[in-house]
């Protein structure tokens, strides 16, 4: 497993903006590793951004964070909550639940208030998200925790124990989910909409992306 970060882009993703923004530079890393010969690639962002685009010319499968967690999640109990960064991003985490099939399995979606960046650097970080992991739990009567954000990723186990249910983190269950379509070797159809885009060309700053398939 090699974790890479985009060349260019925002430094964090925290809107819409953003997100449209990231997927240039997300591309990008998927060309490099259709280059050096990929088995399949997980997309390190709770919101998913550039999914379908990174499907199109992925030759292998291609899976975001929100949609393993989410998926995983539901094998774990009737119901799951999900516990992210900014409450501006929770609209995105319920469109990407209907978009799963998971609209009723997701009872609820709850902000921390914690920017992305700041995860890593505030101490009071993992006391806030167990608390609002805990108030989810009793809010929604839901049976596990989605966390909804990659950088959460290294507070599950110890979320976990303190609140005593199930809590998912995105990544492992992503890596793990490609890691499995990889061994059975599964990947995504090229029949129709995901097959490889018609080859035209593209200007300014984005001319080099002409010859990514």
């Amino acid at each position: 497993v090699e974790a890479v970060s985009p060349e260019m882009g925002p430094a964090s993703i925290e809107s819409h903006y953003d997100e449209s923004l990231a997927v240039p530079g997300l591309l990008a890393e998927i060309a490099k590793g259709e280059e050096d010969g990929a088995d399949g690639y997980v997309i390190a962002c709770f919101g998913d951004p550039g999914l379908d685009a990174a499907r199109e010319v992925a030759t292998g499968p291609v899976v975001g964070i929100a949609e393993a967690a989410m998926h995983t999640a539901s094998f774990l109990g009737r119901g799951f909550s999900v516990v992210t960064t900014l409450g501006r991003t929770t609209g995105r985490a319920r469109d990407l639940a209907e978009r799963y099939g998971l609209r009723d399995a997701c009872r609820g979606i709850h902000a921390c208030e914690i920017p992305v960046l700041d995860l890593e650097t505030d101490p009071d970080a993992r006391k806030i998200i167990t608390e609002a992991c805990h108030e989810a739990l009793e809010t929604d009567g839901s049976d596990a925790i989605v966390l909804g954000c990659a950088g959460m990723a290294d507070l599950c186990a110890r979320i976990s124990a303190d609140i005593g249910a199930p809590v998912v983190d995105g990544v492992a269950a992503a890596t793990l989910t490609v890691q499995s379509l990889v061994t059975m070797g599964l990947t995504t159809g090229k029949r129709g909409e995901f097959a490889p885009p018609p080859p035209k060309p593209y200007t300014g700053i984005l001319k080099g992306f002409t010859t990514i398939r």
